[in-house]
């Protein structure tokens, strides 16, 4: 959906959504739900990817007494309405074909499934975690910063999805704080993930308000190449980059990045795929690195999402 689109949308006005509902103070804006996790005969162990790291993150947190289940935000899941701000309707429809979601999630034994478990099982998970990219933006404006403990679909545009991705959460958070929230204009993307984020490269790509910042194993998928002309800031790293030249170029690119323009809301994409030993990565960053990356940036916005 290109700005001018937005605007015409915002003259109609939004749609009504339970995504920016209040949230109370004495939760912290960290958003979760326990349907975040796929679970469904093991299906989900096909893939390197793993589809229940989301529940070990909060019990890990649960167990050092950073968190509570009174003081998590429940993430809601996305409505169809809510992902036609972003998604067309055609590829919405695309996803009622097990075949289609087998393939996105590269899962082949998906398309033998009846859609109605495809869609319990698997797609559900995945709204719920959109949902919670959402509201995450809203909270991170209202609080001054926010984490979705899921989601990150960078794979994932408004008409395609791949690599595990079949929603466009992040598209979907900035378009959402664009068209709702007065004063956010600006939005600047710091994508870590080890694999180059083509999804929401796609979507913004003509989009003068939002920068981007992709740093990524340039050898490993998706390798788009159209995509990456919607980067304003690339760094591409080799096969087995360690600590010390990662965290320079982090500092580097992410200083001047927030240097170049000064974002309402920066969307920071924090994938672990970056960690030694990772399936699919093929970095070799050790555990113990942790926040310098995150820090560089917040002093440059007042609103932070994770």
């Amino acid at each position: 959906m290109s700005h001018k689109e937005d605007s015409e949308r915002k003259k109609r006005g939004s749609h009504p959504t339970e995504l920016y509902a209040g949230v109370p103070q004495t939760c912290l804006p960290i958003v979760y739900h326990p349907d975040y996790n796929i679970t469904f005969m093991g299906l989900e162990k096909l893939h390197p990817f793993d589809a229940g790291k989301w529940g070990k993150v909060i019990l890990f947190l649960k167990e050092e007494k950073f968190l509570t289940d009174g003081n998590i935000v429940e993430a809601l899941e996305a409505t169809e309405e809510d992902l036609l701000v972003v998604h067309t309707k055609r590829y919405l429809n695309r996803l009622k074909w097990s075949m289609v979601v087998a393939t996105i999630t590269e899962i082949p034994p998906l398309m033998f499934l009846p859609n109605f478990l495809v869609q319990r099982k698997v797609l559900r998970p995945l709204r719920t975690q959109t949902g919670g990219t959402i509201m995450a933006g809203k909270l991170a404006v209202d609080r001054g910063w926010a984490i979705n403990v899921g989601g990150g679909f960078h794979h994932c545009s408004g008409n395609r999805g791949g690599g595990f991705c079949a929603y466009a959460d992040i598209t979907l958070a900035i378009k959402f704080l664009f068209e709702r929230v007065e004063g956010i204009s600006r939005a600047t993307i710091i994508d870590l993930d080890a694999h180059q984020g083509n999804g929401h490269e796609r979507d913004f790509m003509d989009d003068g308000r939002v920068f981007i910042m992709d740093m990524y194993n340039r050898y490993i998928y998706p390798g788009d190449g159209f995509a990456k002309r919607a980067i304003k800031r690339k760094v591409e790293l080799d096969w087995g980059t360690e600590d010390s030249e990662y965290l320079q170029k982090v500092e580097l690119h992410s200083e001047g990045a927030l240097n170049e323009v000064r974002p309402d809301i920066i969307v920071y994409n924090a994938g672990t795929d970056i960690l030694d030993g990772d399936p699919l990565g093929g970095l070799c960053i050790s555990p113990q690195l942790s926040g310098p990356e995150v820090a560089a940036g917040r002093g440059c916005c007042d609103d932070f999402l994770v």
